[in-house]
């Protein structure tokens, strides 16, 4: 491990970005405490305790916001807005024939998908700024805190206009921020965000744990969640880890008088092909009836309903929609962004075949049921991942941060970084070699 961070600080280039990485992380954490105009500071940190300690419908978005969000910041929204756009252009890149012409077209069809998906993303900011802005205006956003009203003293149009506007400004700034990353640093811009976002909530949670936990003293409490913590993390990396391999081989080809072809290689499929996006999913349509509850006449039996059964994370009612969600929603996005028909083509179509099975239409088939087979183990692992640490930490304090989903993006994120860096290190050996 030390010989490995010698060699990135020995190696200039990857130096250069690892430095360049670390000064935008600092720049989004210094944007992530800076007050939105408008927004009385005091009032704001008098609710945040109560409301961290006791969760609430936007526990997500906070999550991802770096704890930004419920104090009311230039970077409230955080990289969410930027992942629902990318989600939803996924998604209709297989409803829409010209988006999906547009992934065919290469470097320049993803290109004008980037730019659609910045567009989307400064609107859906525009819409969930106002949102967040009137709800801080009525007092919503803290239901239990006596001051809430007097989070925003100031009601005026310019007041709220200049607000939304902020906060949309700190979106796409936060946006910039991450493309420079992927750009110019180390790793995907965008996860290092969100794990720095996670991370940086992680010390505060398990300090809650240590002085609000319910069983014996605080420090049993921390010490159970340290040791399921672990326990989680080795799970995380072995199942993240896990591919099956499907053999590929390729026929011999005469060119003249060279030979071209005759290789083998293999086709890896995760077993957790969707990553987090299922859990994200779940999690964004479990909110919706939870939100329209709170702002509807909640006198009503059915928002009655919703806010007992739904609000709370640890409700049978809500752990039993929350894993059937995200089990539907893994198999529908391998069955989006995975088509069998087209990588048995692209192996046909390159010569190559799949031992035991004909090209074509076999060959898809085959992938499919592996595929399915696959997903199953996957989702079923999603689903415990993202409920079992909930209902588990619910004795104990600060367990509205220390969740499932947390751990498992900042586990897979970190895997991804460390790859990144190894091949870059390997590369910079290889050439040294060579000379």
């Amino acid at each position: 491990m030390l010989s490995a961070f010698t060699k990135v600080f020995r190696t200039p280039d990857l130096r250069k970005k690892l430095l360049f990485t670390l000064g935008i992380i600092v720049l989004y954490r210094v944007g992530s405490h800076v007050p939105l105009p408008g927004v009385s500071y005091r009032n704001v940190q008098t609710c945040v305790d109560a409301a961290t300690k006791n969760g609430g419908l936007l526990g997500l978005v906070n999550l991802f916001s770096g704890g930004a969000l419920l104090q009311i910041t230039v970077f409230a929204l955080g990289i969410l807005p930027y992942i629902t756009s990318s989600i939803i252009l996924q998604l209709l890149t297989v409803v829409i024939p010209r988006l999906e012409a547009l992934k065919k077209e290469g470097a320049a069809g993803q290109g004008k998908i980037t730019q659609y998906t910045r567009y989307l993303t400064v609107a859906l900011a525009v819409l969930q700024g106002t949102g967040l802005v009137a709800t801080a205006r009525s007092g919503a956003l803290f239901p239990s805190c006596p001051t809430a009203a007097g989070i925003v003293p100031d009601g005026s149009v310019l007041t709220t206009v200049v607000m939304v506007l902020t906060i949309t400004a700190g979106t796409a700034c936060v946006m910039w921020l991450g493309e420079m990353i992927t750009e110019r640093g180390v790793g995907n811009g965008m996860s290092m965000l969100i794990f720095i976002s996670i991370a940086s909530t992680f010390p505060g949670a398990l300090w809650t744990v240590k002085e609000e936990g319910q069983i014996a003293d605080g420090w049993f409490g921390f010490g159970v969640v340290i040791l399921v913590g672990f326990a989680m993390v080795a799970l995380v990396v072995f199942v993240e880890q896990a591919q099956r391999r499907i053999p590929v081989q390729y026929a011999k080809r005469m060119i003249g008088r060279k030979s071209y072809g005759g290789t083998a290689t293999y086709i890896p499929l995760k077993v957790n092909q969707a990553g987090v996006v299922p859990v994200i999913f779940a999690s964004s349509l479990l909110y919706i009836p939870a939100l329209i509850a709170q702002f509807s006449n909640s006198h009503a039996a059915w928002a009655t309903w919703v806010t007992q059964n739904f609000v709370r994370g640890n409700h049978p009612y809500y752990v039993i929609a929350y894993f059937l969600l995200i089990v539907f929603f893994a198999f529908f996005y391998v069955a989006i962004t995975f088509n069998p028909e087209e990588v048995a083509g692209n192996i046909k179509q390159s010569g190559g075949f799949i031992p035991g099975l004909r090209a074509g239409r076999p060959t898809a088939e085959y992938l499919g049921y592996v595929l399915n087979r696959l997903t199953w183990p996957g989702a079923l692992y999603l689903g415990l991942i993202a409920l079992v640490p909930t209902v588990a930490f619910a004795s104990f304090g600060g367990a509205n941060q220390l969740t499932g989903t947390s751990i498992l993006i900042i586990v897979s994120v970190g895997l991804e970084t460390v790859k990144q860096i190894s091949s870059q290190i390997e590369q910079h050996n290889y050439a040294g070699f060579l000379r």
